[in-house]
């Protein structure tokens, strides 16, 4: 079928990126399973990060679009041993429906490919992972403190705890194993066939099919995205493959080509499609603080050109020379991400510290303090802080300090070591 091209305004385009996103519902009064299985569906992947400094990656995306609610529930969800959720690479580490697995197989069969090289880590370890293969099937899933620990002593020179690990990551990889649950957060490893259902792992998707249809979802998770947008929200390593799913997904009447004024790159315009479902709301009228790994920026060339949010993670940068902070996180204020914050919960004083908080051009200060400081006071109730201090670094922590002062929040300010 032919499908003629319509025109979007990057306003409209950020609009339906963050409805697409579930940021256009109503917060419910008190949050229940039922509300993150919701957002799961519109979401598709949830990103796994050990980065604690304010709250865990996992748990932030569900906050930031139903409000503070009790992480117990996302744990019995995602991270006991559960038929609704399992863990593999799709995007980085992620959660994802456990019947997407069968979605996958194309990726465990090319990690498979990879480990049959005579010079591949899994061909130099073949006696480690036959052994670890086989503690799984004696012993069902285990942590790799578990092999560890009971590791025979006579099992001679060639026993490598590193290597033990290792083969647990690489055959996860390769779907020989998944993930049952975590404690804490270290994970429990068993065999495929005792944490996936028999039915999932009977009929994996040909690699076309898997590739049409993930690319349909992270169509309708975005909204309106161009095809290095598809190709990212689930880590694809062909852009040729997605084109060609774009183009059966056009021809199935599910995808339609726009043009989005203000994407054009170097004078040129960008492709870009929508999806059918994609709804344009008149307005988007929430607040949130984002994790860096949520899908509105995790993708920073789109981050760029949807939201003219020019984004880096400083984690790895040296202190001296970050710019925004350790751990800061993007504020969204309406359909404009306004300015970042690094935050830090400081559970041994109860306080939530705003370690810095920056303005963004696109920021109106003046009204956007207001709804940053309610975030932030949202935020400490849920990480269960009873006070904010906020330091000097960063143009914006003047403003949002009296945003909280102004709304009677108990409020210290403290000193940051770059100040």
């Amino acid at each position: 079928m032919t499908s003629t091209t319509t025109s979007l305004s990057a306003g409209e385009a950020r609009r339906i990126t963050l409805a697409a996103q579930g940021f256009s519902r109503r917060m419910p009064d008190a949050v229940a399973s039922r509300h993150l299985h919701r957002a799961m569906d519109r979401l598709g992947v949830l990103q796994i990060d050990s980065v604690n400094v304010f709250a865990r990656s996992h748990y932030m995306p569900m906050f930031s679009r139903l409000g503070a609610y009790d992480t117990a529930l996302l744990d019995r969800s995602f991270l006991s041993r559960t038929t609704h959720y399992v863990e593999y690479l799709a995007h980085e580490a992620a959660f994802m429906p456990v019947e997407d697995w069968a979605l996958w197989d194309f990726r465990m069969r090319a990690w498979r490919h990879r480990a049959s090289r005579p010079d591949s880590w899994m061909h130099a370890n073949a006696r480690t992972l036959d052994w670890v293969r086989a503690e799984l099937r004696d012993r069902g899933p285990l942590r790799p403190a578990d092999l560890r620990d009971d590791a025979p002593r006579e099992r001679g020179p060639w026993w490598d705890w590193d290597a033990a690990k290792s083969a647990l990551e690489h055959l996860w990889r390769c779907g020989e194993v998944a993930i049952a649950g975590r404690i804490g957060f270290e994970r429990r490893y068993g065999l495929a066939e005792q944490i996936v259902p028999a039915n999932v792992l009977a009929a994996p998707v040909p690699e076309r099919d898997a590739l049409r249809e993930l690319v349909r979802r992270a169509a309708r998770s975005y909204g309106v995205a161009t095809v290095a947008d598809l190709n990212d929200y689930y880590r694809f390593r062909d852009q040729s493959a997605v084109r060609a799913a774009v183009a059966d997904l056009v021809d199935a009447g599910e995808l339609e080509p726009v043009a989005v004024r203000g994407w054009d790159r170097g004078g040129r315009a960008v492709s870009a499609w929508r999806h059918r479902d994609a709804a344009l709301p008149r307005r988007i009228d929430r607040a949130a603080l984002l994790t860096p790994f949520d899908p509105v920026v995790w993708f920073r060339d789109r981050a760029l050109r949807v939201f003219d949010f020019d984004y880096r993670i400083e984690i790895y940068v040296p202190a001296h020379k970050r710019r925004y902070g350790y751990y800061s996180l993007p504020v969204l204020v309406g359909d404009r991400i306004v300015g970042r914050t690094d935050l830090k919960a400081d559970r041994a004083a109860s306080v939530l510290r705003v370690q810095s908080a920056w303005w963004e051009p696109q920021a109106r200060p003046e009204a956007d303090a207001p709804r940053i400081a309610e975030e932030l006071v949202r935020a400490a109730a849920w990480q269960g802080l009873e006070r904010i201090s906020v330091s000097g670094w960063g143009d914006a922590t003047d403003a949002v300090a009296r945003a909280l002062h102004g709304g009677e929040a108990p409020l210290d300010r403290h000193a940051h070591p770059r100040e």
